[in-house]
């Protein structure tokens, strides 16, 4: 039923002490889901804490890093890692996320230690003895109906389950039973307790694992969470031209493109931290449209139009991703693409598309023809014309070897070495001249930047070879 790796599996099964041992949350749920166990996290009974280090050590090293949370860390001689840890019961003593008291309790019995745990998905558990699920709070039907239930009243002694109820919703497509929904409307002024840190872990989940993130973003917003990220809230109910957005609202455009977002197989191919830039690019794209969103007359008539809203949108996401705690190299690649999602609005040459690659650094021109998609998706009636110029920016940026990173300048301070050009000023100066004319594609490699170079006077080329460099191409080829 639940799959076990084998030394884990070994160790349950020659380990008298380890009888009462049972595979606990995250695990067996995803393990019910079919899906990768990532962490395995086992709950031992009948053992104090120095008791259980001692039995685990002789099977790995045994680290007890979370001797206040009962946790001994099982490092294997393959490297894997387990988290073995004894029950306890949690009292809420003061306000914060860390305001717990612990009290480790070896004889508790099992539906009392599932008792503390947030939701009914995250309280099963797994008898590998028995091969048997231990529910005891319907977690399984609930997982089956795709329903998030609160465990227990004492879910409200932690806010942070709230966040966690959202990025949860959106990777594993649920939706919250109304009694937890009203749970949480009441928990709304306990925001204030959480650390940056907290907060970040939940929403780079959601960026990072969602599967339906929109199912998040209706939690955030049913439960009223909502305003305590106001960019966010700010764009609920902004209107947008029903020409062009035949959806709905800001809001609602940017559910559909989160949503979109995550079906590409570019999104799903890449790393972690990608993924984290893209889903938040997509998410805060539009944020400008609740501040620059205006109703203007044109010869068709009112239409509903909002300049500049790109521009608007980077400065929000600024203020809002480092609010939450996104670290700095995630938002300044969200800053760019953010920037420039409206650029296939426009006609591109090779000249726009060397400059958009090297304006879009640290990001790439792939990274933004993605958002752009998720954006184009996320319209009922997502034009062809529009698909057609993302593809075509993308094309072009493939031809000129720009899709993937910046353009490289050909001219180097080491070949400017060979005119009797040191280091300074004047280097720096005609550096930047020769890259400017490169991206504008006056010349594509050295002989002809420097046939360029001798035309425009900024440096004493020698005559004497069909280069007009004599001796040099072979000292300082690029």
């Amino acid at each position: 039923m639940i799959a076990i790796p084998d030394d884990l599996r070994y160790i349950l099964f020659q380990t008298p002490e380890l009888q009462q041992a049972y595979l606990v949350g995250g695990c067996v749920r995803d393990g019910l889901l079919g899906l990768p166990q990532e962490d395995v996290d086992i709950e031992v009974f009948g053992l104090g804490y120095d008791r259980l280090s001692a039995v685990l050590s002789q099977w790995g090293k045994a680290d007890r890093v979370g001797r206040s949370f009962g946790v001994v860390k099982l490092t294997m001689p393959s490297g894997r890692v387990y988290d073995f840890s004894i029950p306890r019961r949690d009292s809420k003593i003061e306000s914060g996320h860390k305001g717990f008291e612990v009290i480790f309790d070896p004889k508790i019995n099992l539906e009392d230690a599932a008792f503390r745990r947030d939701f009914t998905i995250n309280a099963l558990m797994y008898d590998p003895r028995g091969n048997r699920i231990v529910d005891n709070f319907g977690g399984v039907k609930d997982l089956e109906k795709r329903i998030l239930r609160h465990t227990s009243p004492a879910f409200v002694e932690d806010p942070l389950r709230v966040l966690r109820g959202m990025q949860l919703c959106a990777r594993f497509d649920l939706v919250a039973a109304h009694e937890t929904v009203s749970l949480c409307q009441h928990m709304k002024s306990s925001c204030g307790e959480l650390s940056v840190e907290r907060v970040c872990q939940e929403w780079l989940k959601w960026a990072r694992k969602s599967r339906i993130p929109s199912r998040g973003l209706k939690f955030l917003s049913d439960t009223g969470w909502i305003l305590h990220f106001p960019e966010l809230a700010a764009i609920q109910g902004v209107p947008q031209d029903p020409e062009w957005h035949p959806e709905g609202d800001v809001w609602t455009h940017t559910c559909h493109c989160c949503d979109a977002l995550v079906s590409s197989k570019d999104w799903q191919g890449a790393d972690a931290d990608t993924r984290a830039v893209l889903a938040l690019s997509v998410l805060t794209h539009d944020l400008g449209k609740a501040t620059v969103t205006q109703r203007k007359l044109r010869k068709d008539g009112w239409r509903i139009v909002s300049p500049g809203h790109e521009i608007e949108s980077e400065k929000l996401a600024q203020g809002l991703l480092q609010r939450i705690g996104i670290p700095h190299r995630l938002r300044d690649r969200v800053a760019v693409l953010v920037r420039n999602h409206m650029v296939s609005a426009n006609p591109v040459s090779e000249k726009s598309i060397r400059r958009l690659a090297r304006r879009l650094h640290p990001e790439t021109i792939q990274s933004l023809c993605v958002v752009m998609t998720a954006d184009r998706m996320g319209r009922c009636n997502s034009s062809s014309p529009g698909q057609r110029s993302i593809e075509g920016i993308l094309q072009k940026a493939q031809g000129l070897a720009v899709a993937h990173s910046e353009p490289k300048p050909i001219l180097l301070g080491r070949h400017l070495l060979g005119f009797g050009i040191k280091p300074g000023p004047e280097m720096g100066r005609i550096l930047a001249a020769a890259f400017e004319a490169q991206l504008d594609g006056i010349f594509s490699s050295l002989p002809g930047c420097y046939k360029w170079l001798s035309k425009e006077r900024l440096v004493d080329i020698p005559s004497g070879s069909d280069d007009g460099i004599p001796g040099l191409l072979s000292s300082n080829n690029h």
